[in-house]
């Protein structure tokens, strides 16, 4: 997928979980992440957020050590 792509479709799904009530948002955001992203999917937003995590939301970020590690 193409990175600017991976960055919207995080994005967006930070975006729903920031107007959900609650204080789990980061957990929230990384489950569904874990539930629904193939491990290729989750490795490129790792490696995304490694190198600097250019225009990615805050929460992505700060969820990214609640992402699974996909099992190479």
């Amino acid at each position: 997928m193409s990175p600017e792509k991976m960055v919207t479709m995080a994005n967006q799904i930070a975006t729903f979980f920031k107007t959900q009530p609650g204080d789990d948002q980061l957990d929230r955001f990384a489950a569904h992440i874990n539930d629904f992203w193939e491990p290729r999917m989750r490795r490129q937003l790792l490696d995304h957020i490694a190198a600097g995590g250019a225009g990615l939301e805050p929460l992505v970020i700060e969820a990214a050590g609640r992402i699974s590690e996909p099992v190479e």
